[in-house]
């Protein structure tokens, strides 16, 4: 499973036009979850996310995480993640869980989320998002749980 990992003033995302999914401060997640996944490989992602320490102290160093300040948790799925482009200049996606099985473990995901978490929004599995955000140092970083 593949987490990109972005630290955000604010963020939202919008369907048609309204917004599905909005935070403040926190993290916004681009989520992909890849052939072979399961609920135990989204576990351990999310544990990852919320203990990351990548939100500054008083001394300004990144030691504190999402559950240390209170922030919020955006879950987008993002099945683009799991692109392998060592074949030309198309993108091959056959990495990436069947539709089915994405929606499944996004599913699994925000509930765990949700219930780890006070604060969980989320975009819509499988369609035409915009995705908004105020970016927040910047930090962004990947994570990936085999």
């Amino acid at each position: 499973m593949i987490g990109l990992v972005q630290r955000v003033r604010e963020a939202r995302v919008e369907v048609d036009g309204r917004t599905v999914g909005a935070i403040g401060p926190g993290l916004l997640v681009l989520l992909c979850a890849e052939r072979g996944d399961g609920p135990a490989q989204a576990d351990r992602l999310l544990a990852k996310l919320l203990k990351l320490r990548i939100f500054a102290d008083q001394a300004g160093r990144m030691n504190r995480s999402l559950q240390d300040m209170g922030g919020g948790l955006l879950v987008v799925s993002q099945f683009t993640l799991a692109a392998d482009t060592s074949g030309g200049n198309r993108p091959s996606f056959t990495a990436a869980a069947a539709p089915e099985e994405g929606r499944r473990l996004y599913d699994y995901f925000l509930a765990q989320a949700r219930a780890a978490h006070p604060q969980v929004a989320s975009g819509e599995f499988g369609a035409d998002m915009q995705v908004h955000l105020v970016g927040d140092g910047p930090v962004t970083i990947p994570i990936r749980i085999q």
